[in-house]
């Protein structure tokens, strides 16, 4: 029952957008979610509304090694507005991939220290 428990906060904690490799569930009943390294590829909504950016992994954010937009801020034609379906893939502490069924690749790099989004958007 424990185990039911525990992949039902790690799924809850990926559909808003959250990376997890490594998800337990401690005394007080909330989820520990971490991002660590693991090379496991899993179901991710990338946010796009603001353009191609930045994705927040578990704890760790990162940015677009190429940040995508259509110059005026939205995602470039062909993404979804304002979230792409696909898959992220945590290649490292430091390295991850974004891609989907429409052919998109993204890299991103963590920014260490980083505690919020570089810039927010409506």
């Amino acid at each position: 029952m424990t185990e039911r428990i525990g992949r039902l906060i790690v799924a809850t904690a990926l559909a808003a957008g959250v990376l997890t490799s490594c998800g337990t569930v401690g005394e007080d009943g909330r989820a520990a979610v971490r991002a660590t390294p693991s090379g496991r590829t899993i179901p991710f909504d990338l946010y796009t509304h603001c353009g191609i950016d930045e994705a927040r992994l578990g704890s760790t954010y990162f940015e677009a090694e190429t940040p995508l937009s259509d110059g005026s801020g939205n995602p470039p034609a062909g993404w979804g507005n304002p979230t792409q379906h696909g898959t992220m893939t945590l290649k490292s502490e430091r390295e991850a991939v974004f891609t989907d069924k429409a052919g998109h690749e993204v890299h991103f790099r963590a920014r260490p220290g980083a505690s919020a989004f570089k810039r927010l958007c409506s």
